[in-house]
């Protein structure tokens, strides 16, 4: 696998500083799924009463453990639950294999924690298409579970990485009958990563109470704002996972509440985001802004075509502010358009208006604007209300390298 020794220039300046979560403790530890001299599994043990939501890839390879998340979500809520994950191997295209392998460490959490085997969920991200070792996970569960700690949720962020070059973590507090709530999520991604759900392994926890059908319904709600909006590389992975697991353990009932909706929704773009600033290989951060299109579907459609594009991201990458590539983009969107109406902004520089290059539009201002690291592409189709946003970042040599040599 490539080895990864530079980090993103993208990066934030460190690790957040994440509140504890009452109710949920964690622990890591080197087993060699894949990786030599480094964390790769990560447990997590909620307390009982826990209510468990997520989403889930949407592909029809979908790998063995989202298989069994997707049929234990939804279940009984009282009892304890736990999340297993590993990096390296994604025990995914193994066929009956994958099943035994995500039976085989379901029921050694189960033993070693007490927590029901339908509540053990688990999640495995690397390569695809090789027999995950899982005995080399079953044998460390003993010593995992003796390392639960609420203060590791940094740690397990290190564990669920792959091609990522910094862990990611995010946080939000919120008032709620004076009484303060917490949040606090990790997620790992960098690339094989385009809207299908998540698009990346996320992880998140509250001392909140949420009953779970409410839980679902604003995870599914604001995973299509935030981690629906990102792309790296246009790909869907078999594996992506998104668990938000609420302890209850303040005591604070915030079920419809909307200023916890609120910042769960902040966590969750803030992760979304990293993700996108640790694309493999990116130097730019870029959003891309549509409006005045005939729907909010459509501009998200535009938007996505013009993130995903190749020749947009090429472009970028080489600092060209070559808007005739974001007209392509939206031309082939398949969403409405009318050539005649479009608009188009680098940052501030009107580049074209009403279907024509701007008067004031001057080449040298727009490739000054473009050797930032934080871009914005906006577009105003003259149709209607719609409008979207949507992340990308710059598409480099340094994907071919990462990508080339990722099983090697």
């Amino acid at each position: 696998m490539a080895k990864i020794t530079k980090v993103s220039p993208l990066a934030p300046a460190a690790f957040p500083d994440l509140p504890a979560i009452d109710g949920v403790r964690f622990a890591t530890i080197e087993a060699g799924v894949r990786y030599q001299g480094r964390t790769d599994v990560m447990l997590a043990v909620m307390d009982p009463g826990t209510s468990v939501a997520g989403v889930f890839t949407c592909s029809a390879t979908r790998a063995a453990p989202v298989l069994d998340c997707q049929d234990k979500i939804g279940g009984p809520s009282d009892g304890p639950a736990a999340i297993l994950v590993n990096s390296g191997n994604a025990n995914a295209f193994t066929g009956h294999y994958g099943q035994t392998s995500v039976a085989a460490v379901t029921q050694a959490v189960a033993t070693a924690t007490g927590v029901p085997v339908g509540r053990v969920f688990t999640s495995s991200t690397g390569v695809i298409g090789e027999p995950l070792p899982h005995d080399r996970i079953v044998s460390q569960l003993e010593a995992l579970k003796a390392g639960l700690s609420m203060h590791a949720l940094e740690d397990a962020a290190q564990a669920i990485r792959t091609t990522d070059t910094f862990p990611k973590g995010a946080s939000a507090q919120v008032e709620i009958d004076g009484k303060t709530v917490s949040i606090s999520g990790i997620a790992k991604g960098s690339g094989m990563i385009a809207p299908d759900m998540a698009t990346m392994l996320v992880y998140i926890f509250t001392d909140a109470k949420v009953e779970q059908a409410a839980l679902q319904q604003m995870l599914g709600a604001q995973t299509d704002r935030t981690f629906n909006c990102i792309t790296v590389d246009s790909d869907t992975s078999t594996s992506d996972s998104l668990l938000l697991c609420a302890t209850g353990a303040s005591g604070v009932d915030a079920t419809g509440d909307a200023a916890f909706a609120e910042a769960l929704e902040n966590v969750m773009l803030n992760l979304a985001k990293q993700v996108v600033r640790d694309g493999e290989g990116a130097t730019k951060f870029v959003e891309i802004r549509v409006t005045g299109a005939a729907s909010d579907t459509d501009a998200k459609v535009h938007g996505l075509a013009i993130a995903n594009s190749p020749l947009v991201k090429t472009a970028i990458a080489g600092e060209d502010p070559n808007w005739g590539r974001v007209v392509m983009a939206i031309g082939k969107s398949g969403a409405a358009a009318d050539r005649d109406l479009l608009s188009i902004s680098f940052g501030d520089i009107l580049v074209a208006e009403k279907g024509w290059v701007s008067p004031k539009y001057r080449e040298e201002a727009a490739a000054a604007y473009m050797t930032g690291q934080d871009l914005v592409i906006a577009v105003d189709l003259g149709l209607g209300e719609g409008m979207s946003t949507v992340w990308t970042c710059d598409l480099t040599h340094g994907y071919i390298e990462i990508n080339a040599d990722y099983r090697s």
